[in-house]
């Protein structure tokens, strides 16, 4: 970790600290509140829920320390996703999406922004900068991609996206804040499920924006307030209290997932393994270049579908379910959503739990399949 990073991870539990006077809880409050009191000219007051709410401003200050942004909560990632198409997109623009990023983006695009008038394309993202930006009005990236973990270079999509007059957006859902700065390396806005590894629990959905361009701030902050898609205070309570332990379970699930790798992919019911953090990854020296971390989350491949389910429902320490950044580590099949991977495609997101236990109860599963 950087030393910018670990002095932000040091500081993020103490910000309220400023703020607190002799006698003040030191945990945050939870504020249930439609409506403030508001005698008078309501002006630099709080007025009414869906303008404003302290639970969810202190959650969006946690998160502007983090990405040195300013940051807009959004009630999940798909929230935060759609807020920066509409409120910066209108007939005749162009976008450009990945393929092979998260599918629920592309589905948004192709059923409610085209008839809208909204174009867009597609693009590999291990090939993304292979065609140019001209004619785009806005370039949504995600680096790694979700599920395959393909990755494509950060800084020369930015630089050459903005030669070419688009807004470059980079969903950094997989990596947080900790494993990876999007913004640092160019990109305009960047957006985030923090339902994943920020709240880290698996008990509540939850998303942002982060930006450092005040007018694009305005416009996302507009449409939120206008649109009314705001988060709920209790779900942004559990998300503040979720970050404030974000690098210590980030740092174990991605120290993890390193030392688990290589051993998945020496394991001979394995036939191939997504990993940046191998040096065998093609994506490698990328990752090393533009990550702060290799993150959690592991692609492995086997033999069949029925290896792949067997696999997952025969490990003691995996839990079946889709999503991934939880405590507990986590798989899925892929193509049962069907993202364009093969049947036996397992992403696999590792967890906080031992990780000598954790390898043995995977590899006793793995084991069963070899035989």
């Amino acid at each position: 970790m950087s030393d910018n990073m670990a002095a932000r991870a040091a500081h993020l539990a103490h910000l309220r600290r400023a703020e607190l006077e002799k006698g003040d809880p030191v945990a945050l409050p939870l504020t249930l509140a439609s409506m403030y009191h508001l005698p008078g000219e309501p002006a630099g007051f709080n007025q009414y829920g869906r303008f404003a709410n302290p639970t969810w401003e202190a959650v969006e200050k946690l998160l502007a320390y983090l990405e040195d942004a300013d940051a807009v909560a959004f009630p999940s990632g798909m929230g935060a996703i759609s807020a920066v198409f509409y409120a910066l997109l209108k007939t005749g623009d162009r976008i450009l999406l990945p393929s092979d990023g998260y599918y629920t983006t592309r589905v948004l695009a192709e059923r409610f922004l085209a008839p809208m008038g909204v174009t867009f394309d597609i693009r590999p993202t291990g090939s993304f900068p292979e065609g140019g930006f001209d004619g785009y009005h806005l370039v949504f990236v995600e680096t790694p991609a979700n599920p395959g973990l393909d990755l494509c270079d950060l800084t020369a999509v930015c630089s050459q996206a903005h030669a070419a007059g688009a807004i470059v957006v980079a969903d950094n859902t997989t990596m947080t804040p900790f494993g990876q700065r999007p913004l640092d390396r160019g990109a305009d806005l960047v957006v985030a499920a923090d339902t994943k590894a920020p709240n880290g629990h698996s008990d509540t959905l939850f998303g942002h924006v982060a930006t450092r361009d005040p007018e694009l701030s305005a416009a996302i902050r507009d449409w939120r307030k206008i649109a009314g898609a705001i988060p709920g205070p209790f779900e942004a309570w559990l998300v503040h209290r979720g970050l404030e332990t974000l690098e210590v379970r980030f740092d174990r699930m991605c120290a993890s997932a390193e030392m688990l790798a290589p051993r998945l992919a020496a394991h001979p019911a394995v036939q191939a393994v997504r990993y940046p953090g191998l040096e065998s990854d093609p994506s490698h020296n990328l990752a090393r270049a533009q990550m702060e971390r290799f993150g959690s989350l592991i692609g492995l491949t086997l033999a069949s579908e029925a290896k792949a389910e067997a696999f997952i429902n025969g490990c003691a320490l995996i839990q079946p379910a889709t999503s991934f950044g939880g405590l507990h580590t986590s798989a899925e099949r892929r193509a049962r959503w069907g993202d364009a991977v093969a049947p036996g495609f397992v992403r696999l997101s590792i967890g906080c739990e031992p990780t000598e236990e954790l390898w043995r109860e995977i590899k006793a599963s793995l084991d069963k399949l070899a035989g």
